[in-house]
């Protein structure tokens, strides 16, 4: 049983670091999709998961669409400011993905609008100024509802 986390194209080295411990503490696949804005070998990225990087169960792709090639078929959600559904309608299954776009843009718009039907929200208040929640913290929220709906498989 496995659930993953996608960072399509991030940017910001602590967040792709983050999400790493927390997928390997969950047992999560993390998958990284190019172009990164960093090397997966900066220091950077590994000082926010340094002893967790041996339990990650790491793929990287080289672009949105040989990783959508390769899990043609599968189960994925969109997180994204602009989702329909909030992350807590769906109910979610054993190898669902759940795709987060880069910090400064998110999931390309085309990708969105062709698969609204799979876009989720973290709700948020309307007066707020900032654009969207840390990327980090988006991929924890969702991942633990997830787990949450599935008994927190694997993990006591």
């Amino acid at each position: 049983m496995a659930l993953h986390i996608v960072f399509v194209e991030p940017e910001i080295p602590p967040n792709t670091g983050n999400i790493a411990r927390t997928c390997a503490a969950t047992d999560t696949k993390l998958h990284l999709v190019k172009p990164l804005g960093f090397n997966i070998d900066d220091k950077s990225v590994k000082r926010a998961g340094l002893d967790y990087w041996p339990y990650v169960q790491l793929e990287v792709h080289d672009s949105l669409d040989a990783f959508l090639e390769k899990y043609d078929g599968r189960r994925m959600f969109l997180a994204t400011t602009k989702g329909g559904q909030i992350y807590t309608e769906p109910t979610y299954h054993d190898e669902d993905m759940f795709l987060f776009g880069k910090e400064t843009a998110g999931l390309p718009r085309d990708f969105i609008a062709a698969h609204e039907d799979m876009a989720i929200r973290i709700p948020m208040s309307a007066d707020t100024r900032l654009r969207s929640f840390n990327l980090a913290n988006s991929a924890n929220i969702i991942l633990f509802e997830a787990l949450r709906q599935l008994n927190f498989p694997g993990l006591k």
